[in-house]
């Protein structure tokens, strides 16, 4: 897996403090959401060639390890 904490960035006044790649203001949520329309890696950093595959990788891997850590509450009835 690869790993993501020295290309996903926080900064608070950046995007509204969303997850960042590399500190541009392409939010891992892009990213995300490029992939489920169905672009392939290769399609994202042909349209954005800012970003690089790796930097597409540590997007899943970063919501992989948000997800692993994710917690479900129940609302009460």
């Amino acid at each position: 897996m690869t790993d993501y904490r020295s290309i996903i960035t926080l900064e608070p006044g950046k995007r509204g403090g969303k997850p960042c790649v590399r500190g541009l203001r392409i939010t891992v949520q892009d990213v995300l959401g490029w992939l489920a329309m169905g672009m392939t890696p290769e399609d994202i950093v042909a349209d954005y060639p800012e970003l690089t595959r790796d930097d597409v990788m540590a997007c899943l891997a970063y919501a992989a390890d948000r997800e692993k850590h994710a917690v479900w509450v129940q609302a009460a009835a």
